[in-house]
């Protein structure tokens, strides 16, 4: 007797090394990105949030909307969502005076209030069970507050502590190879272990993406910033064209004997 199971398709990739990979470009990308909005076209905080929020609303929408998984869509609105991390995040810390310790704490709080409540909605927060739009939308949420509180949690810890860029980098690299220590050596929770992951990659993409593109009294490169963006884009692009993707898959709740 052989036992199948219902497998229900998630739209959201399977966290394999190519989706960190991705995931740690899309977030230098985000700073980048947001910073040459704001800062090299110097259009500021407010415009730069209201452009990139409004682009991360529609992006969501239509992957709410999609039947499958879709990888250009699914990291188009990781893009988006990272790009308004960097602009909310810089429009809270600097233009509203918040500070980055103060708006990391915030954005720390608003992290683990969607996640409880999806916990408290769904009974679970494994990215494995985004298949019906209101787990999209706790999932979209969460994701959202996460890459804004890892800008002001890469800036806090570029600015803030005297470490500067190279060595916020270093520090959110070690914490990531902590965590994948964790993951092939320990029996950590894998949700766990996936969220202050997912969490880390983004400071790590920020310090990365101000390193490149700050000027070089301020601890930086000063690469151009849309120059920057691009490469990182075309990088992307590449990545998902040549390197394979699925949808990320779950059990289904039955088991049929056949």
């Amino acid at each position: 007797m052989q036992q199948t199971r219902d497998l229900s398709l998630s739209k959201v990739p399977e966290v394999t090394l190519t989706f960190w990979v991705i995931k740690i470009a899309a977030t230098t990308l985000g700073e980048t990105g947001g910073d040459a909005v704001t800062m090299t076209l110097d259009w500021g905080y407010l415009i730069g949030t209201a452009i990139f929020f409004s682009l991360l609303i529609v992006l969501v929408a239509l992957q709410i909307r999609a039947r499958a998984f879709h990888p250009f869509l699914y990291w188009a609105t990781i893009v988006a969502s990272t790009t308004a991390g960097t602009t909310m995040a810089d429009f809270a810390d600097r233009s509203l005076g918040i500070g980055y310790a103060g708006g990391s704490s915030l954005l720390f709080a608003c992290v683990l209030l969607v996640l409880g409540l999806w916990y408290w909605s769904q009974g679970s927060i494994s990215v494995n069970t985004v298949s019906t739009p209101r787990v999209e939308v706790f999932y979209w949420t969460a994701i959202t507050f996460s890459q804004t509180l890892g800008t002001a949690l890469g800036d806090w810890m570029a600015d803030s502590t005297g470490l500067g860029y190279e060595g916020g980098a270093l520090v959110f690299a070690a914490g990531l190879a902590i965590l994948a220590a964790a993951y092939y050596w320990t029996s950590a929770p894998r949700v766990t272990l996936f969220w202050a992951a997912f969490i880390l990659t983004r400071p790590l993409g920020a310090t990365v993406g101000d390193f490149l593109d700050k000027p070089v009294q301020n601890g930086g490169l000063a690469l151009s910033r849309p120059l920057a963006t691009a490469v990182l884009a075309v990088f992307i692009i590449g990545c998902v064209v040549v390197l394979p993707q699925r949808a990320g898959r779950h059990p289904g709740a039955r088991q049929v004997p056949v």
